[in-house]
């Protein structure tokens, strides 16, 4: 009994502790916002959908993510429109910048992405244990 106690103390400690996140998800694909959610709730964060562009700019300044997962080409302002306002009103405060797009027209809009302040830059589909994986550093994992 007090051996299995031990292991289990042993084993709490060996796992490394991860902060939940907060999280906006931005898309105007209904299912992909929906989708993103949920998952990322599974795994203990805290999430905002927003579906337009233009709102994406109001959800930060009220939720101060640690992250932002953004679609390229959404109403009311694209994301690199976004990811440049964002990087410009919070330098080095900026959070993680996630972009997914659903269209590839070649290597310069990753390079752009990377110009206006993405970090990742994903193509739907996607796994979204591919966007944990993305996040986990942020969490204190070991990714």
């Amino acid at each position: 009994m007090v051996s299995q106690r031990v292991d289990k103390n042993l084993s709490e400690r060996a796992q490394p502790r991860r902060r939940a996140l907060n999280v906006i998800v931005a898309d105007d694909e209904r299912d992909t916002v929906l989708t993103l959610t949920a998952v990322l709730r599974d795994e203990g964060h805290h999430v905002r959908g927003v579906y337009r562009g233009d709102d994406v700019l109001r959800a930060v300044e009220a939720d101060r993510p640690d992250a932002v997962i953004l679609d390229i080409e959404m109403p009311g302002k694209s994301g690199f429109a976004i990811a440049q306002e964002l990087r410009h009103a919070y330098g080095d405060d900026t959070p993680m910048l996630i972009a997914i797009s659903g269209k590839w027209t070649g290597q310069t809009d990753e390079m752009l992405g990377r110009l206006v302040g993405f970090k990742h830059y994903c193509l739907k589909p996607f796994e979204p244990q591919k966007l944990l994986e993305l996040l986990e550093p942020l969490a204190g994992g070991a990714g």
